[in-house]
């Protein structure tokens, strides 16, 4: 094999087409545009959404309720996953995540009574269902709710 024989592979390469330099390089006249328009013209610069004025679809669609850009949105846990824990430890949003409990801490966890906590632990959540406090204080275990400093701030 010689650098004299070497090719690139085949349909690796195109020729390029020299647009508006006369009929004989292919693109001549109007240089693959067409005839006339606002496209034709030089300095065409047309966003993607752009539809000749009419008025755009996302601007036709109708708009449908509403965003609250300060939602809070809490990792849910429930009393019979908690029984994963043995008796004594602390349970936070760190330790449900290393054990998979939770995907993401999100605004934190919150605690519902769905199940029945056998174990006695204690768990920091920044809220728990009323039926879920209940719950965890038969079973002789102990929650404390964080209280997030944003709130009382603002």
């Amino acid at each position: 094999m010689d650098l004299s024989t070497l090719k690139p592979v085949a349909g690796s390469r195109k020729s390029s087409t020299r647009k508006a330099r006369g009929f004989s390089a292919g693109k001549g006249k109007t240089a693959g545009r067409g005839q006339k328009g606002q496209k034709a013209r030089e300095g065409k610069k047309l966003r993607l959404s752009f539809e000749g004025g009419q008025m755009p679809l996302m601007r036709r669609m109708p708009k449908r309720g509403f965003n609250n850009i300060s939602r809070k949105e809490y990792a849910i846990v429930n009393l019979d996953q908690l029984n994963k824990f043995d008796d004594g430890t602390t349970v936070s949003t760190s330790s449900l995540k290393e054990a998979g409990i939770i995907k993401k801490e999100l605004s934190g966890v919150k605690v519902l009574a769905s199940g029945k906590l056998n174990k006695k632990i204690t768990i920091h959540a920044a809220k728990a269902s009323q039926a879920a406090q209940d719950a965890i204080k038969e079973a002789g275990s102990k929650i404390i709710l964080t209280t997030e400093t944003a709130d009382s701030e603002n």
